[in-house]
């Protein structure tokens, strides 16, 4: 049951970040609109996180922040490869090599992995104490 919510919530954790990402296309500040929109997902991906993760812990679970990082981050892999890259990314000349070995996509699942592993610490771990 663990598990099924931290899935739920990386799918809510996946549409808003998506969302972030494409709307950062259609308000081109910067002149390279793809380095904006991961920039954007960068920014945003650290209270998007954080708010997942109060919503999963809200419920009642305590899982190891790693293990819900890993789960969530799995969710979101999983997610781009059905749905991001054949609907965002191919139909502009991306790959799905071109995606998955971006130096920016893995960056983004650093961040995202320590985000939740960071909030688990600060905030739940001392608590099982």
């Amino acid at each position: 049951m663990k598990s099924i919510k931290a899935i739920i919530i990386g799918i809510f954790i996946w549409i808003v970040g998506v969302s972030f990402f494409t709307l950062s296309f259609y308000l081109p500040i910067l002149e390279n609109v793809e380095f904006q929109a991961n920039l954007t997902l960068a920014i945003t991906i650290i209270p998007n996180v954080w708010l997942g993760m109060y919503l999963y812990y809200h419920w009642g679970s305590n899982m190891h922040g790693l293990k819900v990082g890993a789960i969530v981050l799995l969710t979101l892999i999983l997610l781009d490869a059905l749905i991001t890259v054949p609907y965002l990314i191919i139909p502009f000349g991306g790959s799905y090599r071109e995606f998955f070995s971006a130096g920016s996509f893995w960056l983004i699942a650093g961040e995202c992995i320590a985000a939740i592993y960071l909030y688990w610490r600060l905030n739940i771990k001392p608590q099982l104490s």
